[in-house]
């Protein structure tokens, strides 16, 4: 499968893991696809809108990592994580620490 025919089966978000409400994750998987779609170039950019909107919607302190091919090891505070593929290739690692 070619990368153009991969990326038109993964339109929709792919969440690897999530210990939030259902609520709260559709929250960020909109705010993280939103901000993906509009800053496609640049994660950096993505990454602090993210952030703000998170904040703004749920009380700080958010922590956000956008990008493709990274792992990670984090704390969090329990029920406030989410890792998400946006898009077939950029990954959305959205978490609060207490």
């Amino acid at each position: 499968m070619d990368k153009e025919a991969f990326l038109k089966i993964a339109k929709y978000p792919l969440v690897k893991f999530s210990d939030m409400s259902a609520e709260m994750r559709d929250e960020a998987i909109d705010i993280s696809i939103s901000a993906v779609e509009k800053f496609p170039k640049n994660m950096e950019k993505a990454t602090q809108t993210i952030k703000e909107n998170m904040d703004r919607k749920f009380g700080s302190p958010w922590n956000v990592i956008c990008g493709e091919g990274f792992s990670y090891e984090i704390s969090y505070e329990v029920k406030h994580v989410l890792y998400v593929f946006v898009g077939g290739t950029k990954a959305v690692l959205v978490w609060k620490v207490s």
